[in-house]
């Protein structure tokens, strides 16, 4: 799978588990560690441990997709799931804040979501 449709793919699973302001951006042109971010927000710790549980799940059954590395299951404030190509940073809204990645990134150019074709 290519890393833009990954990234895609996992704001789409991010986004089934409600999570909040989910933003991909496309930082090959500024880092030599990955290609996308994808940054989103959950409420709480159980909604955090739910949106990466639906990440890690559907990516591993559906795609055979499995991370390199997850960090910060324990905290329960910022999970980071890296996927290589891909790093997912799932965040409660204070810890979101406080580190500004976007912010930091913000040269960067994010990914608009992509079109789904209807089945007729």
């Amino acid at each position: 799978m290519e890393a833009k449709q990954l990234a895609r793919l996992c704001r789409e699973l991010a986004d089934n588990k409600k999570a909040e302001d989910i933003v991909v951006l496309d930082v090959h042109k500024l880092s030599s560690v990955t290609d996308y971010f994808v940054i989103c927000s959950g409420t709480s710790a159980p909604h955090l441990r739910a949106i990466v549980g639906e990440i890690e799940d559907r990516l591993r059954e559906e795609h055979c997709v499995k991370p390199i590395a997850t960090e910060g299951m324990t905290d329960g404030r910022w999970v980071v799931l890296d996927f290589f190509d891909v790093i997912v940073h799932v965040m409660h809204p204070d810890s979101r804040k406080q580190y500004d990645l976007e912010g930091l990134w913000s040269d960067a150019k994010p990914v608009r979501a992509g079109t789904r074709k209807r089945k007729v």
